[in-house]
Order: structure tokens, then C-alpha cells, then sequence
């Protein structure tokens, strides 16, 4: 089994809750809400910076 394969594998693992499996695995993966994790977002800053801040991200699933 190679590394994609491997990946691939626990992607699709039935035993995972849906929401782990469809959890984006980089802000790449988030859809919306771009003035926090876009190109230009104050996440995104923050991480590449290495100047993480304490947090609490609330509201519906479908907006992030």
C-alpha cells in the first residue's frame, strides 16, 4: 500500500463519523467566510505567522 493509497483508506474509513471524513484538511478546504480563512484572512495570517490566538469559531456548519 502506498501513501495515497493509505490517505485514501482512512478518507473512506465507514467507521469515522461523517463529519470527521468530510473535514477539510487545510483552510484550502474551507468554502466562504474568506475574510478569516482566504488568502488574505485573518486566520490564515495568524497561522503562517506563527501567531496563534485563543478562539471560539460558532455558527452552522454550511457557513464555514
Amino acid at each position: 500500500m502506498d501513501l495515497f493509497e493509505h490517505q485514501a483508506a482512512q478518507t473512506l474509513d465507514p467507521q469515522k463519523p461523517l463529519a470527521e471524513r468530510m473535514r477539510p484538511k487545510s483552510l484550502d478546504g474551507f468554502v466562504g467566510q474568506d475574510h478569516v480563512a482566504g488568502p488574505e484572512g485573518l486566520l490564515r495570517h495568524a497561522l503562517e505567522n506563527d501567531r496563534i490566538f485563543s478562539m471560539i469559531l460558532w455558527g452552522s456548519p454550511d457557513l464555514l
